[in-house]
């Protein structure tokens, strides 16, 4: 049986990565902040499909919590054969408005720990000759739209270069951009969400579907809905300062989770 650790698991898109494994039959390293969530989330998982849920409590904003999740992802003992960077969060407010700190919080945790994280899983995976990596990014990274599109740029831009060097090794990395979820992100950062039209809006579960099959596809990046990859597509036409004033409506959050 694989097991597949997920940072971020007890929300969002993580929650949802969590039950559609689960229901394959993976075994399970749940990663959050949350430690009562996080054994209420494992005890469910582990009633309703019979799989094995471990609990690692981490802050992937500090240097302690990436590195207890790096040291899990690098046991040769008890191998992780898929990792799901999905951690993240979003700012309320535009560029100036946010704290320095909390700038720099969120490159920490979407752009640090998914360097130091992934190396960590890539390393061990790379000696079995097999392994994955999603990287949990949004469509956010290809519109201008400060600081949280620009390090979801950076995870796309990452993820696959990444994916080319380690062509022929056995293991698979493959950026995930979805855009506006259904989840509690917005709510967690104080976001409305009244002006973001209905079609916008996807089911966490089907985006889960969408990007695990695209990683067996082999995919490097996985924009899961036609409607999406529409919109993305028209995007490369809009002229950029444009296409800003546009997702500026929609708020400082331009993405999912």
């Amino acid at each position: 049986m694989t097991t597949a650790l997920i940072t971020g698991s007890t929300a969002g898109l993580g929650a949802a990565f969590a039950r559609r494994l689960a229901a394959d039959g993976h075994d399970l390293v749940l990663v959050a902040r949350d430690t009562k969530r996080l054994r209420e989330q494992a005890t469910e998982l582990h009633d309703r499909h019979g799989i094995e849920a471990e609990v690692l409590t981490a802050d992937l904003s500090t240097d302690a919590g990436i590195d207890a999740v790096a040291d899990r992802l690098g046991s040769r003992r008890s191998p992780v054969d898929l990792l799901i960077n999905n951690a993240g969060f979003g700012n309320k407010g535009r560029f100036l408005d946010v704290p320095m700190a909390d700038e720099l919080t969120m490159l920490k945790v979407h752009c640090e720990a998914v360097l130091r994280l992934t190396s960590a899983a890539v390393e061990a995976m790379r000696e079995r000759g097999r392994g994955g990596v999603v990287n949990v990014a949004s469509v956010a990274a290809f519109v201008p739209r400060g600081t949280y599109g620009a390090s979801k740029a950076w995870v796309v831009q990452f993820t696959q270069g990444v994916a080319k060097d380690l062509a022929g090794s056995g293991v698979r990395l493959m950026a995930l951009a979805p855009g506006f979820v259904r989840t509690e992100f917005h709510a967690r950062a104080g976001m409305g969400t009244d002006n973001i039209p209905g079609w916008m809006w996807l089911d966490a579960d089907k985006v889960v579907a969408a990007a695990l099959a695209d990683l067996s596809r082999g995919k490097s990046l996985s924009i899961p809905d036609p409607r999406y990859k529409t919109l993305m597509g028209a995007a490369k036409l809009v002229p950029r300062g444009l296409l800003g004033g546009i997702t500026s409506r929609t708020g400082r959050k331009y993405g999912p989770q």
